[in-house]
């Protein structure tokens, strides 16, 4: 089952390493045929000098490693939780969070699995993060990883720069903002949009941020530096934190208040490592009611559905490329560090969600998969991003000297990827009337009364 999921996947680094190590799994061998092999191999290595002997050496255990990552699930995905136990003790030994690419993809794949495994003899499943808000001194070590991984990788900066792009067009003309971010966390994307708005020949008369989050103490400390810079700039600035999840706020007067004639743009970037939403349900129909001039989202390329088998196949792809591309970024020293802290607080939680309960927001209730779909359904329409985003997006990729990125437009929509595999998809989305969804929000409520 698992090399037909291999046969439809990308062809990353990672993804031919594991068909590699699917086909070596299938293929028996006696014990005497394979001492045979190894010794062949081991002198073939010998001949070829201890570069070409330590490469191949690295190359043999990487592909031991995927092959017995496939093994594992495949033992998971069939309920032989001892075999995969056995499975998973030898993966112990042989990855490490501080190895070469495939180790350190292995040393968290692998904690993933051995908390399914121990969930599976619980007979329990549930999300990895409480469904209350994470500590204060979490959410700060959260935050900080997220600023090193600004500083290692494009994707953060891709996302924040194509989204103010498109929301300074949005806003063109208006003298009166208002930005709601979903998941806030340190504000980092904010000073730019800032600085645009300041730039303006009308520079707003009111600028407003509503940003979301677990922690109050991180939301108000997220306040008073964007604050601070907007003072610097001369804007007129106010912050409303909200400590909580979108899907849970009751109606729009608690993210509008008293404020009118404002301009409102909803940003969104999303992750796997927690719940932002709550109620999916519940975020659609507060944005609906919250009538934005727009809406940008960026969402990770890796989707949740199906069975479990397949969604691990599809995650250890895409997660191989992130770890292949913050490897090629980080150099020695500081930036090892910095690695590693993104990889564990990040990445690893992320896979731990993924693969040990099968996603952040396991409650029973439908959720989306897609959430410009969603959206499409829900009244709006896509705002095509090929202009200045792109021109943006492109710039970005040039400050770096990294090759292995690329930027493909489809459809309007802006993605963004390791090699051949996509990780990132940026879109913008704007009510269907010109009256910024007043008409959709009158036929809404018509309907509900008919309904009634």
């Amino acid at each position: 089952m698992i090399q037909g999921v291999l046969s439809r996947a990308p062809a990353t680094d990672a993804a031919a390493a594991a068909m590699k190590a699917k086909r070596a799994a299938s293929i028996p061998e006696d014990e005497d045929s394979a001492r045979g092999k190894r010794l062949q191999l081991h002198d073939s290595a010998a001949e070829q000098g201890p570069g070409l002997a330590a490469a191949s050496a690295a190359e043999t255990r990487g592909l031991r490693l995927l092959r017995l990552l496939l093994r594992c699930a495949e033992a998971v995905a069939a309920d032989q939780l001892p075999e995969a136990r056995d499975m998973l003790q030898e993966i112990a030994e042989l990855a490490s969070p501080f190895g070469s690419s495939p180790e350190r993809v292995a040393a968290y794949f692998g904690d993933a699995l051995c908390a399914r495994v121990l969930s599976s003899y619980l007979g329990a499943y549930s999300p990895l993060l409480a469904a209350s808000p994470l500590a204060a001194a979490q959410s700060r070590r959260v935050s900080s990883a997220f600023q090193a991984y600004n500083a290692l990788s494009p994707l953060v900066k891709f996302s924040h720069f194509t989204a103010n792009k498109a929301i300074l067009q949005a806003l063109d003309g208006e003298d009166r903002v208002h930005v709601v971010d979903l998941d806030i966390m340190q504000g980092l994307q904010w000073p730019g949009l800032f600085h645009m708005l300041a730039s303006r020949p009308c520079r707003p008369l009111s600028l407003r941020v509503t940003g979301l989050g677990a922690s109050l103490d991180v939301l108000h400390a997220t306040g008073r530096r964007l604050a601070d810079f907007a003072a610097s700039l001369g804007l007129p600035f106010e912050f409303h934190p909200i400590e909580g999840k979108i899907g849970h706020v009751a109606d729009a007067a608690a993210l509008l208040g008293h404020h009118h004639r404002e301009a409102t743009v909803v940003y969104w970037m999303h992750h796997c490592l927690y719940d932002v939403t709550g109620s999916d349900v519940g975020t659609v129909r507060l944005l609906k009611s919250l009538r934005p001039k727009l809406v940008t989202i960026v969402e990770q390329d890796l989707g949740h559905s199906g069975d479990f088998l397949g969604r691990f196949v599809e995650a250890l792809h895409y997660y191989s490329a992130l770890f292949d591309a913050l490897g090629d970024g980080a150099s020695a020293g500081a930036a090892e560090e910095e690695r590693h802290a993104v990889e564990r607080l990040l990445l690893g939680a992320e896979i731990r969600n993924i693969v040990a309960v099968g996603g952040p927001k396991r409650t029973g209730e439908v959720r989306v998969e897609r959430w410009g779909d969603e959206l499409r359904r829900a009244g709006f329409r896509p705002v095509s991003l090929t202009g200045a985003p792109a021109a943006q997006a492109r710039l970005l990729l040039g400050m770096y000297p990294w090759k292995g990125y690329t930027l493909v437009e489809e459809d309007g929509c802006l993605k963004l990827g390791w090699k051949d595999l996509s990780l990132l998809t940026a879109s913008s989305w704007e009510p269907t009337t010109a009256e910024d969804g007043l008409v959709v929000v009158a036929a809404a409520a018509r309907q509900e009364g008919q309904d009634s």
